[in-house]
Parts: structure tokens; C-alpha cells; sequence
């Protein structure tokens, strides 16, 4: 059986949520974007049965590995499997990049009727669990969807310090875990990131989802990376792309965006009515998984770009806390953001400079709007006004707020 890789950096984030299902007759499916840790997430809880069960059988299985090239389909990989259990041992199965078998779902069913083992399953795609299988397994799995690294990981990983210039690194090269192998040269980092991205564009876009314009695709991510956080619709990009000569229909760049959005390289951001229950359904935001992934594709200069860039690292860390975001619709402008968490609702304002009276009575004015008690920030690079509050809003500097200090 292949060694689990000996050395790296626990993501004790996800442990923590994954360690009370051990043990637990449920599938343990940890789906997020290629290359963002999600092996590692795997080892972490193999080493926490190791400790607490240290009788147990581990069966690792990656399916990129030559070892396992031979486990072409559903039955391949069942029958595999149910060699490798062991009698009168509690069997622990992990399934790496589960999706590179075809037919996996006809296994993980006869696996999980016959309750051969404790089932844990990574993937690249958000429909991982889809159609049959998922009306089969309702209610006997759980999903946990792992980000790349929040800016608190970042700091660890790199071995850096709080400060600008770290944080000014974590905006550029973002947050992929691999990077901090990789040393201070950042046109290394550039480079891995690059290959990272025509994988998951080859592997988990046009192979998967059978795309047949690809130099369309690509075009599109690029569009995205220039307007990462712009409030737009499938018709007005095919507009854009009208003037630019280029005939597509708005059905057409719907299924691509949906395709992106399935292999976790961009998020769709839809917009809330605030005080309300409506969802409205033209005219959302999109903003990338990984921010080193955004510059490698953007056309600008990462710093001509820091306004969208620290956008998109506030909704980042709002994922890696556990919220559901939504674009905040008030009767006469918008909030960046409105994050829910079970019962709980966070209004957040994304401003790059507080220096002028018009921006602050800008940003502060439409929070001063919501009348509710939930709490309202203002997101700053403005350090020094980090920890002010006005009439009940807190302004808080970008890298207290991406630390999780709010």
C-alpha cells in the first residue's frame, strides 16, 4: 500500500470538522477545487484514527497514482476494495479524486448497503453527488467543501509574519498550499499557478463537462478575472461579446459559466433583497476560489487591481467561516456583502481608502440604511481607522478582518 505522505502542516479547520463523523456510518464526501489541500485533509484524519484507533486498517487510494491506474471503473475499484478490508478490524477507506473512476457511484452504493468500512471521499467537481446516487444516499452523506488557504494558513505555511507585505503576497500569489514549497521566487509561483489552471480547465471543465469551445472558455475566465466583483448577467456578456464580433448565445455562456463554477475555479454571488425573502435571479457577481489564480488570468496589473482583489479575499474569508454570501439589495444601492450563518447575519462594506468625506459617508451611509441590530463593518486598508466605530458600525483593517480578529 502506498506510504501517506509523512510531513504537512495540519488544516486543523477542516479536522475539526470532519473528526465528530469518524467512525459514523455516513459517506464523508470533501469536494473543492483541484490542488487546495484536499489530500492533505485526508491524511490529517488518518493520522487522527491512526491515534485514536491504532488497531484500525487504513486503505489510501489516489486515483492519480500509477499504482491505481488499473481501477478504471465502478466494479474495479469494489472489488478492489473488498480485497484489501480486513476481518475483525474496524476498515477505514480514502478515496483521493474519486471522480477519475468512471462509475464510481454503483461502488460507494453496494459499499455503503453492505457496511464494509468507514467511507471517505475527495473530488474536484460540486457535483460530485449527483442524480441517482444522490436520491439513493440522501441523508447518509455529508459534504465538507475545503478553500485554499484563509490568510491566518497563509502566514503559517509561508512562516511569515503579520504585516503589509505579507499581505500584500497573500493578495498576489493567493492561497494555494503548494506555493510555500516553492520559496520566495514568485515567478515560480506564477508558473505553478498557471499549470494549475489549464488543469483544472482541461481536467475538470472540458473533459469533464465536454466543452467544445474551448478558446471561448478561456476567454470567458479572463472576462471574469477582469470584472472579478462587477454586477453582471449571461446577456450582457454576450453583448460585450456581440461588440467585440464574436456571436454566442446567452444560453451557451450559462452552461460554460455553470461549468467553471462546478470545478470550484469561480463562485456565483447572487443578490438578496435586504429586510427580504427575494433572491433575484438576473444580475449577480463572480469572484474566484483562488486570488493567485485571478492574476495569473487578468489582464491588469495585480496592483491597478487592489480594490477587486481585496473584495474577493473579504468573500473568500467569509466562505472559509462557514457563511453563505449573498450581494445585499437595498431599495436605492447595494451592500457588498450580507453573510448568513445559521441565525446569524453580518453586513459588510469593502472600501480600499477611507480618506475623503464623501467615500466614508458613502460606505457607512448605506449600513446606516438597515435598521436591524445584526452587526455592520466596514473593510478597510486604512489601518488606522481599524477598530473606530461609527454609530454602531465597526471599521475594521483588511488584514484584522481576513485574520478573523472581527
Amino acid at each position: 500500500m502506498i506510504e501517506i505522505e509523512p510531513k504537512y502542516i495540519s488544516r486543523s479547520l477542516y479536522i475539526e470538522q470532519i473528526h465528530p463523523y469518524v467512525g459514523s456510518r455516513i459517506i464523508k464526501v470533501i469536494t473543492g477545487q483541484r490542488r487546495a489541500g484536499k489530500s492533505y485533509i485526508l491524511y490529517g484524519l488518518i493520522d487522527e484514527i491512526k491515534k485514536e484507533n491504532p488497531k484500525s486498517h487504513i486503505l489510501y487510494i489516489n486515483t492519480e497514482l500509477a499504482e491505481f491506474w488499473d481501477l478504471k471503473n465502478g466494479v474495479d475499484l469494489y472489488d478492489y476494495i473488498v480485497s484489501q478490508l480486513q476481518k475483525g478490524k474496524d476498515n477505514y477507506v480514502f478515496i483521493d479524486e474519486i471522480q477519475e473512476i468512471e462509475g464510481f457511484e454503483n461502488a460507494l452504493k453496494s459499499l455503503f448497503a453492505e457496511n464494509l468500512a468507514d467511507l471517505y471521499i475527495t473530488g474536484s467537481n460540486s457535483h460530485l453527488l449527483s442524480g441517482e446516487l444522490a436520491t439513493y444516499l440522501s441523508g447518509r452523506y455529508i459534504m465538507f467543501t475545503v478553500h485554499t488557504l484563509s490568510y491566518r494558513e497563509f502566514l503559517v505555511f509561508h512562516r511569515l509574519e503579520k504585516g503589509q507585505d505579507s499581505l500584500n503576497k497573500y493578495l498576489r500569489i493567493g492561497g494555494m498550499p503548494y506555493l510555500a514549497s516553492l520559496g520566495t521566487d514568485e515567478n515560480l509561483s506564477f508558473e505553478y499557478l498557471k499549470n494549475v489552471y489549464e488543469s483544472i480547465l482541461l481536467r475538470d471543465v472540458v473533459f469533464r463537462e465536454k466543452i467544445r469551445n474551448v478558446r471561448f472558455l478561456e476567454n470567458l475566465s479572463v472576462y471574469l478575472a477582469d470584472n472579478t466583483g462587477s454586477l453582471f448577467s449571461a446577456n450582457n456578456i454576450s453583448k460585450y461579446l456581440k461588440s467585440q464580433k464574436i456571436q454566442m448565445p446567452v444560453q451557451t455562456v450559462i452552461s460554460y459559466l455553470k461549468a467553471l463554477e462546478s470545478s470550484y475555479l469561480i463562485h456565483r454571488v447572487q443578490r438578496k433583497e435586504i429586510g427580504g425573502l427575494k433572491i433575484f435571479e438576473i444580475g449577480e457577481k463572480y469572484y474566484f476560489e483562488d486570488l493567485g489564480l485571478r492574476n495569473v488570468l487578468a489582464r491588469k496589473d495585480p496592483v491597478g487591481d487592489r480594490a477587486k482583489l481585496m473584495e474577493n479575499a473579504v468573500y473568500l474569508s467569509l466562505l472559509q467561516r462557514g457563511y453563505t454570501v449573498y450581494v445585499g439589495k437595498l431599495d436605492n444601492g447595494e451592500i457588498d456583502f450580507v453573510a448568513e450563518k445559521q441565525n446569524e447575519l453580518v453586513y459588510i462594506q469593502v472600501c480600499w481608502r477611507l480618506g475623503d468625506d464623501n467615500t466614508w459617508s458613502r460606505e457607512t451611509g448605506r449600513l446606516l440604511e438597515i435598521k436591524d441590530n445584526f452587526p455592520k463593518y466596514v473593510v478597510t486598508m486604512d489601518s488606522e481607522f481599524s477598530g473606530q466605530n461609527y454609530q454602531g458600525i465597526k471599521i475594521e483593517s483588511l488584514e484584522n478582518f481576513l485574520d478573523f480578529g472581527c
